[in-house]
C-alpha cells in the first residue's frame, strides 16, 4: 500500500484561504478604497480632474519616460545579464553585486546623489552643460533616474534564463551554418523572449509608481518635470482625497492593461519554448 506524501506546509483549504485572505488584507482593500473615494466624485468631476492640462502633462512625462527607461534597460539589461553568465573577469562577483544596488539604496538617497552627480556643477553635469546638455532638473534626468532604478530587474529576470540555456541549441544551430547574429536572432532570442517581457514589465511598472529618486532630480515643474506621482502627492497635501484618488485610478488602469498585455505576450512569447 502506498504511502500519503506528507508536506510540510498545512492543507489545500487552508493555505488557500491564507493566501486569501492576505490578498485581500493586503491589495484588494486598499485598491478598493481608492475606487471608493473616487465615486464620491461625479463622472463631470472626475473627467475634469483626470484630463486637467497640468495631468495630462504629468501622464505624458510619466508614461513616456518610463516606457523609454524600459527599453534601454531591456537592450542594457540583457547586455549584462550575458557578460555575467557568458564570461569569467576580473571583479565579476563586484558587478554582479553592484547590480542589486538600486534594490538595496533608499530610492531618497539614490535621488540625492544622482542629483549632486548630474547638477550642472556635478561630476557628470558639468562636462555635459559644456556640451550644451542640462540632466538635472529636466525630462532627462527623471530618464536616468528611471533608467538607474529598473536595470536589476531585466538583469536579475534574463539572468537564471540564461545560465539554464543549453550550449548545444548554440553548438547545433553553428553546426547547420548558422552564424552568430542567426543562432542569436533565431534561437536564443525566442527562449528568452518570456524573461524579457517579464523584466521589461517589473522594469516598466517600477518606473510608473517611482517617486523618491524621481523628486529629487526632477526638479518638479509644473507642466514640464512633474510626474505624476508627485502630482497625486501634492493633491494629498491639499486635502484634497478624491481627485488625489481619481488621478491615482487612471494610473491604476493604466498599469493594468500594460500589465495584461505583457501576461498575453509572454504568453504568445512562451510558444517558442514549447517542444513542436
Amino acid at each position: 500500500m502506498a504511502q500519503r506524501k506528507t508536506s510540510p506546509l498545512p492543507g489545500f483549504r487552508l493555505t488557500l484561504g491564507y493566501t486569501l485572505l492576505y490578498l485581500c488584507l493586503i491589495v484588494l482593500l486598499p485598491l478598493a478604497a481608492t475606487f471608493l473615494k473616487t465615486a464620491t466624485l461625479t463622472w463631470d468631476q472626475f473627467w475634469t480632474t483626470v484630463t486637467a492640462p497640468r495631468v495630462l502633462a504629468s501622464y505624458r512625462l510619466t508614461f513616456g519616460t518610463s516606457l523609454l527607461a524600459a527599453m534601454v534597460n531591456l537592450v542594457f539589461g540583457l547586455l549584462v545579464a550575458w557578460v555575467l553568465v557568458r564570461y569569467n573577469f576580473f571583479g565579476k562577483k563586484i558587478v554582479d553585486a553592484l547590480v542589486d544596488l538600486p534594490f538595496a539604496l533608499p530610492t531618497a538617497v539614490a535621488g540625492i546623489a544622482l542629483t549632486a552627480i548630474y547638477a550642472p556643477n556635478g561630476w557628470l553635469g558639468k562636462p555635459l552643460a559644456a556640451l550644451g546638455i542640462k540632466a538635472a532638473f529636466t525630462p532627462l534626468g527623471i530618464f536616468i533616474a528611471l533608467t538607474f532604478i529598473g536595470l536589476p530587474f531585466v538583469v536579475r529576470t534574463v539572468q537564471p534564463v540564461l545560465e539554464d540555456l543549453d550550449a548545444e541549441v548554440e553548438e547545433a544551430a553553428a553546426s547547420l551554418g548558422a552564424t552568430r547574429f542567426q543562432t542569436f536572432r533565431y534561437v536564443i532570442i525566442p527562449m528568452l523572449l518570456p524573461s524579457l517581457l517579464t523584466g521589461f514589465s517589473l522594469s516598466f511598472a517600477r518606473a510608473l509608481g517611482e517617486y523618491g529618486s524621481v523628486v529629487f532630480i526632477a526638479g518638479n515643474q509644473p507642466m514640464k518635470t512633474e510626474i505624476t506621482a508627485l502630482l497625486i502627492i501634492t493633491k494629498l497635501d491639499q486635502y484634497n482625497y478624491a481627485e488625489a484618488t481619481a488621478i491615482a485610478v487612471v494610473m491604476l488602469v493604466f498599469s493594468f492593461v500594460m500589465l495584461l498585455t505583457v501576461n498575453l505576450l509572454q504568453w504568445w512569447g512562451s510558444r517558442f519554448q514549447q517542444p513542436h
